[in-house]
């Protein structure tokens, strides 16, 4: 019997600086009823994004954050009611709702999931994360084989499977990341030719030595100082995908872009895009199917960071934005329903 009431996380202040736990805040309210043409969700895993930061932070492709009201996020969840022309109860959906145990959604807003693989590869690798770096390394940045690919934020949700997929297309692929334990991972489990950690004193010389013929594709995720830091490394009609800022969102005032940004894009004609996953939705099941078959074929590893208990997630965004994550991060509220593999 579902209960009247649920648990849910808020912004209880809007964060000045780096993200606490004071800027959040526990409820207990009421689970609203469910419209005629919407399903009533059970949610078994809410993810642990960037975006949740920058709407904090202000506007992006939905409105920014006021007091008191709910943390957003990607989920997975068991349908426990809807219209009868929507999906069945009991079957799973992904949908985009929010860090609570329950949501109310338009049915036409969920998509149903095959039983395919692991449920939590669905927050990630068959999620958002693998499709966004799926489209932005096959059709944003049109990587080719013998290419270099640069990969900042290289161990993140979206970062360590851009980096796989780049090379699966023949690619020499360099990860950037805040740690050696972190690139030895990249190197060790994912193949990755070359790593650099943005924290060492030696960071420039390495990554010039990294780079030594330049880069053809720099995959950003985190923007900021970096980005200033790859512009001299592009190659003439070089690519640059902007996938996230994560550098600035923990910032009372972000930086504005390197000073030389429009010079390097004019002398080297490089092609700098921004994208969604959203943007590129007619290929959704296609890119599902490749990523698929990449991971069953042992061309791409994925790795997970998967936290037990709602209460977990504020913490869980702290240690993200922090770099203290490998992989996919989510926060698991129930356990898998019957008939998902668990391992």
């Amino acid at each position: 019997m579902t209960p009247e009431t649920q648990r849910q996380i808020v912004m209880a202040e809007r964060p000045s600086g780096a993200l606490a736990l004071r800027h959040f805040k526990t409820v207990v309210s009421l689970i609203p009823p469910r419209p005629a043409d919407a399903v009533l969700l059970r949610n078994i895993f809410v993810s642990i994004a960037p975006h949740a930061r920058a709407v904090m932070q202000g506007p992006t492709h939905r409105p920014q954050l006021v007091a008191e009201e709910l943390i957003p996020s990607s989920v997975i969840a068991e349908v426990i009611a809807g219209p009868a022309d929507g999906p069945e109860p009991g079957s799973v959906v992904a949908a985009t709702a929010g860090w609570q145990e329950y949501s109310v959604v338009p049915a036409r807003a969920v998509r149903p999931l095959q039983k395919i693989g692991r449920l939590s590869h669905h927050m990630g690798l068959l999620g958002l994360n693998g499709l966004t770096a799926y489209f932005g390394i096959r059709k944003v940045a049109s990587v080719r084989a013998g290419e270099t690919v640069v990969i900042s934020g290289a161990a993140g949700g979206v970062g360590h499977l851009a980096g796989q997929i780049a090379r699966s297309a023949g690619a020499r692929v360099v990860g950037i990341t805040s740690s050696d334990e972190k690139n030895r991972i990249l190197e060790n489990q994912l193949g990755y030719s070359a790593t650099v950690n943005w924290k060492s004193s030696s960071f420039l010389d390495d990554l010039h030595t990294a780079c030594r013929r330049g880069a053809d594709v720099y995959f950003d995720n985190v923007g900021g100082p970096l980005l200033e830091k790859m512009l001299p490394l592009i190659v003439d009609r070089g690519r640059i995908v902007c996938c996230g800022v994560t550098a600035q969102y923990d910032m009372d005032n972000p930086l504005p872009g390197p000073s030389d940004l429009a010079m390097q894009m004019i002398a080297k004609s490089l092609r700098m895009e921004g994208f969604l996953a959203a943007n590129h939705k007619d290929s959704w099941n296609e890119a599902l199917r490749e990523l698929k078959e990449l991971h069953e074929s042992g061309q791409l590893t994925v790795l997970e960071d998967l936290r037990d208990g709602l209460a977990s997630a504020p913490t869980a965004l702290i240690e993200m934005l922090a770099g203290q994550n490998v992989g996919q991060l989510a926060v698991r509220l129930a356990p898998d329903p019957v008939g998902w593999r668990s391992e």
